[in-house]
């Protein structure tokens, strides 16, 4: 099936590891442009070497998405740079699960409020899109209560609803905004991995939960996010897509 996706302009935010890597090079992989960024500069290289290797179209910079203004500025060279921007994707997270103030700050700054600034920077150009996507990673954490609970779970739910407000109010630009809901994904240096080896009986607990037998991939996350980001989700707006495998129970009405 042809996603529609070539020649379209995303931006991509966390890019190099997990879930936001995964997204990059699917959407690259359908024909897109795709920029990204990343805290460490390194790393942010040797991805676009590797997908640049590959023939895709990307490009990386190094940044804090805490930062707002190096975030912005991040936002008007690309969209310059590729003459627009179509596909908006905010995958970062601090990951700032436990208590304290300082999670609750680093969640709200990182998840939260990087995601509403992202957005804000790149309105403009999104208006001028015949196709526009907006699509914020969030979690099965943000839709019901488990270990992560507290300022993780919290920003998560608050991007959801957050996506839900915008895809309202710019529906009638033609613009869509939707969650994308993980549950457990696994990969090499990821947070999973870390629990593994260092909180073996919450490891052992979590996948047990997963009535699959497994974690997820990051590959089945970023598959979500790129269909929702063609335009033939074009009447997909306001929704949280929940990708977990069955781990959580709730019903979305």
């Amino acid at each position: 099936m042809d996603l529609q996706l070539a020649g379209r302009k995303a931006l991509v935010t966390g890019g190099t590891r997990g879930i936001g890597a995964a997204i990059v090079e699917q959407l690259a992989a359908e024909g897109a442009r795709v920029a990204f960024c990343a805290r460490t500069e390194d790393d942010v290289r040797a991805r676009v070497d590797l997908l640049g290797g590959k023939g895709y179209e990307v490009a990386g910079r190094a940044l804090d998405v805490a930062d707002g203004d190096a975030l912005a500025a991040w936002v008007a060279d690309e969209a310059r740079e590729a003459g627009g921007i179509d596909i908006v994707v905010a995958g970062v997270s601090a990951l700032a699960i436990g208590p304290g103030e300082q999670n609750w700050r680093d969640s709200f700054e990182v998840d939260l409020l990087h995601t509403v600034r992202l957005v804000e920077a790149a309105m403009p150009h999104l208006e001028q899109s015949d196709a526009a996507s907006i699509i914020a990673v969030s979690s099965v954490s943000g839709r019901e209560i488990d270990f992560a609970n507290g300022s993780y779970g919290v920003m998560k739910g608050a991007l959801v609803h957050y996506m839900s407000g915008l895809a309202l109010d710019l529906a009638p630009k033609g613009i869509r905004a939707n969650a994308v809901s993980p549950g457990n994904v696994y990969f090499d240096g990821g947070v999973w991995q870390g629990i593994e080896t260092g909180n073996p009986d919450l490891f052992t607990m979590a996948m047990g939960l997963n009535p699959t037998g497994r974690m997820g991939t990051p590959d089945e996350t970023a598959f979500a996010v790129v269909m929702l980001a063609s335009p033939l989700a074009s009447r997909i707006s306001g929704a949280n897509l929940v990708v977990d495998g069955a781990l959580t129970r709730g019903v979305q009405l």
